[in-house]
């Protein structure tokens, strides 16, 4: 067979049949780029979800947003497989700040480096040498103005879709079965293609190999600034806003070319955002309820019948269209009932803040940002090791709801897989499929608190603060006074601004535990001393019964995290100490409390030999009081002796411990200076 210059519709078909090049949809190019990534079962609050690789990896990922995501490709794969919600827009509905329009950037950015690579790429065509057929001007080419694929051309070839079939059989070798498949995304041309394909025709008449001359194929370019392939249309006030910005319009320019008023590429639909992507590609619409009513109006015409009219011509797209809202506006909308069939047309997604404050690390550590932070004087400003411990926990906290199954702090622990004493993460899902029952969406699981933009109102607060600048470090206790701020400035409603203030307390209170274990570290010159204590105490009241234990009550075991063999000495009056630290009076909650230890041994060590237990709160904070007091003869002298050093041994300890925070634990001198101020304060954040 002779080969067919590269662009050449032969030589594209060529590429397809022996699949080089593909034909598939917007919604099958989007469910093959996700499904293709490796796939993950997880248990999120309680129930089984799927965690999809292709979201959690790159620079900046996508954190948490579980159910979210796996609605969004779930829809997905219903419209590759010809479902209902092909002809759906997905809209993601929620409080600003919750990682709405991120998660839609992340899928645009994520579609455009999958259809760069070799064999994912999107082609087009254009008519060339139209200067011969002698009324259209100096117009000598014109491109597909909806960056149709080759293979909507090639399925329209002749008027008689048998003629189409034999053609493409016969002289380019594809299959009966690949020509069925084909089919299965055909579509007739666009006003503009159809139009100009004709006039084609009449020239040749009818000779396809001398139309084909006219014929020029062309990978579809992957501009973002240009808006093609993926587009953002972000919503305008209800003055500027017009349907052109979406459809295009007549082109005055084109018309002094183009002979007969009749001809559709009169119009520029390249002028409009969606025609830029309606060659496969994604089309953002951001506050899709926020524009006018008629470009809503728009919107709904072009997701029902999936194509752009305009004057009564069309050009149908293929285009995955994706919207975002506020709760706000959604409502609004909701309560227009002339506006009912957009709102059917859309596959509703509400989005929650995120819940999980080891997650919320991530998304702090985005807020405070990747770059080296500088004074106003550009002097490097110190970060803090507490700094996103304490702000992560909360905006958490002020995103849970209350429940009179369980505390904050139980709820915001089970939310990140953590144990919480004898609450378990049964309760959680108890907890959240209650609140999801509520009609009012605000009142959902998540739905409502300090948002991500909240956060980074706070971060900013905290780094233009004269104190910060002059320390030259982001003290984290200092987080909780940006927050107030904002809470106070932001926050409308009272039962809300009520409510995240005393989260904020709660918040303290749980930094306030966080430090009392940072500065035991620092007493005992060792950056894990509570973490080795704690499963010290783990190990005890496994080996407490062991029969090989002696008169001198050591036991050995197999440490699971090295597989070395250890010994260890069971001091029953340090158990004893912490199980009273932790308020078990009677033998038997002791027992159950050890029992319960046990179990969550069992189940974590098998799969995650690295567990510590630091995620016990009550534990940690039991063993740090225990060793507070028993090594240092109570807590109280400790505070004393930071507090009061106008003696040499006192001096000589402060000093031992900053070394010991400045070159082990990560502070910096203002901030060890200051959390050994704050630990000397003796305040009851509770």
């Amino acid at each position: 067979m002779a080969s067919h210059p590269p662009q050449s519709l032969a030589h594209h078909l060529e590429e397809v049949r022996d699949g080089r090049r593909g034909f598939e949809n917007a919604f099958q190019a989007v469910a093959r780029m996700i499904l293709e990534s490796d796939i993950e079962k997880v248990v999120v609050n309680g129930k089984t979800t799927y965690d999809f690789s292709i979201f959690r990896t790159g620079r900046k990922p996508v954190v948490g947003m579980y159910d979210e995501i796996n609605s969004f490709v779930n829809y997905v794969k219903d419209a590759a497989e010809g479902g209902s919600s092909k002809e759906m827009a997905f809209v993601l509905v929620g409080e600003p700040g919750n990682g709405k329009t991120f998660l839609v950037e992340f899928i645009c950015s994520r579609y455009r480096e999958f259809i760069g690579r070799e064999g994912n790429r999107k082609y087009t065509f254009r008519f060339v040498n139209l200067d011969r057929l002698g009324h259209y001007g100096r117009i000598r080419a014109v491109e597909s103005q909806t960056y149709e694929d080759p293979m909507i051309l090639a399925l329209n070839l002749f008027e008689e879709p048998d003629q189409v079939r034999a053609y493409l059989s016969r002289h380019h070798g594809l299959s009966l079965d690949q020509l069925d498949c084909l089919y299965e995304n055909c579509r007739p041309l666009g006003a503009c293609s159809g139009y100009i394909w004709n006039d084609i025709r009449g020239y040749a008449g009818g000779d396809i190999e001398a139309m084909l001359e006219f014929v020029e194929i062309l990978p579809v370019p992957l501009s973002e600034s240009l808006g093609t392939l993926t587009g953002k249309y972000p919503a305008k006030d209800k003055i500027t806003s017009s349907a052109v910005d979406l459809l295009g319009e007549e082109s005055i320019q084109r018309l002094l070319h183009i002979a007969d008023t009749n001809n559709p590429y009169r119009f520029d639909l390249r002028r409009g955002a969606l025609a830029r992507v309606a060659g496969g590609g994604i089309h953002f619409c951001d506050e899709i309820y926020k524009n006018k009513k008629d470009l809503v109006q728009v919107y709904l015409g072009v997701i029902q019948n999936r194509c752009i009219e305009i004057d009564g011509y069309k050009w149908p797209i293929d285009t995955l269209i994706i919207a975002t809202s506020n709760n706000n506006e959604f409502h609004r909308f909701l309560s227009e009932k002339e506006e009912a069939p957009i709102v059917d047309r859309c596959r509703i997604c509400y989005v929650s803040h995120n819940t999980n404050y080891k997650l919320q690390q991530e998304l702090t550590r985005y807020a405070i940002g990747s770059e080296a932070r500088t004074t106003l004087s550009r002097e490097d400003l110190h970060q803090d090791p507490n700094l996103n411990y304490a702000a992560s926990v909360a905006v958490v906290l002020s995103r849970l709801p209350r429940s009179e199954k369980l505390t904050p702090v139980e709820t915001m622990k089970l939310a990140a897989g953590e144990v919480a004493g004898e609450k378990s993460i049964k309760t959680l899902a108890e907890v959240i499929d209650a609140l999801n029952q509520d009609p009012e969406i605000i009142n959902r699981f998540g739905q409502k608190g300090l948002g991500q933009r909240n956060l980074g109102r706070a971060i900013q607060l905290l780094i233009e603060s004269s104190e910060t600048n002059e320390g030259r470090c982001m003290f984290a206790y200092d987080v909780f006074r940006a927050l107030e701020r904002i809470v106070l400035d932001y926050v409308t409603e009272a039962n809300d601004r009520a409510k995240y203030l005393e989260d904020l307390k709660i918040a303290r209170g749980m930094y306030r535990e966080r430090i009392m274990t940072e500065i035991f570290n620092a007493y005992m010159d060792e950056p894990y001393a509570i973490r080795k204590d704690v499963l010290n105490y783990v190990n005890m009241i496994i080996g407490i019964d062991a029969e090989s234990l002696g008169p001198d009550r050591m036991w050995k075991y197999k440490d699971p995290q090295t597989g070395e063999l250890r010994a260890l000495k069971i001091d029953e009056r340090y158990v004893k100490s912490v199980e009273e630290r932790l308020g078990l009076k009677t033998e038997e909650q002791r027992e159950t409390f050890r029992t319960s230890i046990r179990k969550i041994y069992g189940q974590k060590i098998s799969v995650e030999p690295e567990y510590d237990f630091m995620d016990n709160l009550e534990l940690v904070k039991a063993v740090t009081d225990v060793r507070l007091k028993s090594d240092i003869a109570g807590a109280g002298s400790l505070i004393g002796a930071l507090a009061n050093r106008s003696n040499e041994e006192n001096q000589k300890l402060y000093d031992r411990m900053i070394d010991t925070m400045l070159h082990k634990l990560g502070y910096c001198r203002t901030c060890a200076e200051k959390t050994i101020e704050y630990f000397c304060t003796q305040e009851d954040e509770n």
